[in-house]
């Protein structure tokens, strides 16, 4: 079985939790857009300078075009709101971490592009619809198929971590709203 179907398999709980979570925010009122990104301020870009910091760009040299942060940071500064404080990201201890760790966040920018739709054209959106490489899934599921990770467990472990993050930074900032 791939890496792929081992996280999808072993992370559908969290995933459908996260989704129902962040599914009853209305992308279309300015004050729930604006807390539905401050939640993911919180985990996006701790997540992707631990991914930097442990060396993700061996894995998928096209990482630094995969970043996000800075499209998130831009929409909520053309909010006019700050940044909120970011929770901690998972230890990532070896490829298998790596590799969990991207998928999630990969999943993210996929279910993005669908919330996107939801979101007026009078609020920015580039955090939804971040312009990648063309063909990026397709490279970033051919390299985790062919990823060989001894260990997928490891993976599994750090996926359901980060999409436990997203689901108290949704949590944080729905308890936040007056």
């Amino acid at each position: 079985m791939s890496l792929r179907s081992v996280l999808r398999a072993q992370t559908a709980d969290c995933h459908a939790e996260v989704d129902k979570l962040f599914g009853i925010f209305d992308l279309s009122s300015k004050e729930q857009y604006r807390t539905f990104l401050r939640a993911h301020a919180r985990v996006i870009p701790a997540a992707e300078n631990a991914l930097e910091e442990a060396g993700i760009v061996r894995l998928l040299p096209d990482w630094p075009e995969r970043r996000r942060a800075q499209l998130l940071f831009a929409d909520i500064g053309e909010l006019g709101d700050r940044l909120p404080e970011r929770l901690p990201p998972p230890a990532l201890d070896g490829d298998a971490a790596l590799w969990g760790a991207v998928y999630v966040l990969e999943g993210s920018k996929l279910g993005g592009a669908l919330l996107a739709k939801s979101v007026p054209n009078r609020l920015p959106n580039s955090y939804l619809t971040p312009r990648g490489p063309k063909g990026a899934v397709r490279t970033f599921m051919d390299r985790l198929d062919a990823s060989n990770i001894d260990d997928p467990a490891a993976a599994v472990r750090t996926a359901r971590t980060l999409f436990d993050l997203f689901l108290k930074a949704g949590q944080l900032e729905l308890e936040a709203v007056p």
